[in-house]
């Protein structure tokens, strides 16, 4: 089994930084052990101006085998000859895609220490598998891939070329080329497609392959056309798992809704006449938390759970803030905040106050210490409650910065949106949504454990009965912390 992945670049972004990105340096060829063979990564090429990656899977038939994966399609038996002399060590199948896995399981995540800035970075990429078993055939393969922004050339590999009459085999030579896709996107549509085009998985489908299949499958298969056909044959057709899959989707779906609809519901208050449109409540809550920020005194801020990178943005326009951090789990929404904000295109000196990091809210990170501020906009009705506990800690324990800004619905106005069914919340990902009394709870006991400060500011119409439409609390570090280190 073999495929190849091929960048161009310039003398600034040199094709090279592909062997970042891999974690595999282009000088040297490298062998891993995977469950059913042996994988090696070389570079048949690595220049400033173009690299190429290769990666190549010698199957062991025989560990197949003995592993008990000597099985056909639908877990039928094959004939005894063919359990050892099949197309497993040529073409590409899900053995393959483990092996991407394994070997590219940092490339896979979007995760580069070396160079953060372009993991983030959109790639021109090319490529290359010479042999890949398609069912359905070059249509099939054009409807995985081309709705992901791929240009596809596929074409059908014949039986045996000596003897056209005997007609085409079930085995396709596919080139994939976009300039619109991370190097992590790529893998993770190669993880999932291989498998779903050979329609075969040669190992046991566990209930935990649905986490993986969501994994792989963020910020893309949710909306894909085919996600039914994905979901299916990348879980062996067990329908109790695909079901599964499937629901969760629906839910990631949901969560995944792009902003403009998001603002449909928070803009719901109908406008006296057709002149007296209402500023929408994205904008204003933007607004408050820069006069919070500016209020405050801070240079140094960070946007947690930055999204596609609206407060970004509008931080980047007012050169009072010197240094600007967006931090988001999600590689998708770091890739449109990249977009949004033209990084690519941006200027020496405008790029330097700007970085985008990957990163888990639950989990302490040294990267954001010694900030000015940190701002969780609209961020917190998306965790369990469960979770809150450790979000607190690395925000206001861990990271520990001077001022915290944090906004968040407030439940009681909800039955001003004449939009928005009675007892449903805002969006369809938020975990919860509290009251101005469960906030204040909140910000109160947060502010008492951490050595903070906090006062209350309302962001909308401040309705005399139900509040305004969203909450906003100012934490400020108090002295008693260093009261406490004197002493």
């Amino acid at each position: 089994m073999f495929l190849t992945i091929s960048t161009t670049g310039t003398p600034e972004r040199p094709a090279t930084d592909l062997g970042y990105l891999l974690h595999k340096h282009p000088e040297k060829a490298q062998a891993f052990s995977t469950s059913y063979g042996r994988a090696h990564v070389l570079y048949p090429e690595a220049s400033p101006d173009r690299c190429t990656a290769a990666l190549l899977l010698e199957v062991d038939a025989v560990a197949l085998v003995k592993r008990g994966k000597g099985k056909g399609r639908g877990g039928a038996p094959d004939a005894a000859l063919a359990q050892y002399v099949n197309d497993r060590p040529y073409a590409a199948s899900s053995l393959l895609a483990v092996a991407l896995s394994g070997v590219f399981s940092s490339a896979m995540r979007g995760v580069c220490t070396a160079r953060p800035e372009r993991a983030a970075e959109p790639l021109p990429l090319r490529i290359e598998v010479p042999a890949l078993p398609a069912r359905g055939g070059p249509e099939l393969v054009r409807r995985l891939f081309e709705p992901l922004g791929w240009t596809v050339a596929v074409e059908q590999i014949a039986l045996d070329e000596r003897f056209p009459e005997w007609g085409a085999s079930r085995y396709v030579r596919l080139l994939l080329e976009s300039e619109e896709r991370t190097l992590a996107e790529a893998l993770r549509h190669l993880y999932v497609l291989l498998p779903v085009l050979d329609d075969a998985k040669h190992y046991w489908v566990a209930p935990d392959e649905v986490d993986k299949l969501l994994r792989a499958g963020e910020g893309w298969l949710a909306d894909h056309p085919e996600q039914k056909l994905i979901t299916t044959r990348y879980l062996s057709r067990r329908w109790s798992l695909a079901r599964a899959a499937m629901e969760r989707l629906e839910l990631v779906r949901l969560a995944e809704t792009d902003d403009s609809e998001v603002e449909d519901i928070d803009n719901a208050v109908e406008a006296d006449s057709e002149e007296e449109k209402p500023t929408p409540l994205a904008v204003q809550r933007r607004e408050a938390i820069l006069t919070a920020l500016r209020a405050a005194g801070v240079t140094r801020v960070l946007d947690l759970g930055c999204g596609q990178g609206q407060l970004v943005q509008a931080l980047l326009k007012d050169v009072s803030f010197t240094e600007i951090v967006g931090v988001d789990v999600s590689m998708r929404a770091l890739t449109i905040a990249s977009r949004r904000l033209k990084l690519d295109r941006m200027g020496e000196r405008q790029a330097s106050r700007v970085k985008l990091l990957q990163g888990s809210l639950a989990y302490t990170d040294k990267r954001l210490k010694g900030y000015d501020a940190a701002v969780l906009s609209e961020v917190i009705e998306h965790l369990d409650l469960p979770r809150l506990p450790a979000l607190e800690y690395a925000v206001f324990g861990a990271a520990h910065p001077r001022t915290v800004v944090v906004t968040t619905p407030n439940v009681e106005y909800n039955v001003r949106w004449e939009s928005l069914p009675a007892g449903h919340v805002r969006h369809g990902d938020h975990r919860f949504e509290w009251t101005r009394a469960e906030f204040r709870a909140w910000a109160d006991a947060v502010a008492e454990r951490h050595g903070y400060g906090v006062e209350f500011v309302p962001v909308g119409p401040d309705d005399p009965e139900v509040g305004p439409p969203t909450q906003m609390a100012v934490f400020t570090r108090t002295d008693k912390e260093k009261e406490a280190k004197a002493a």
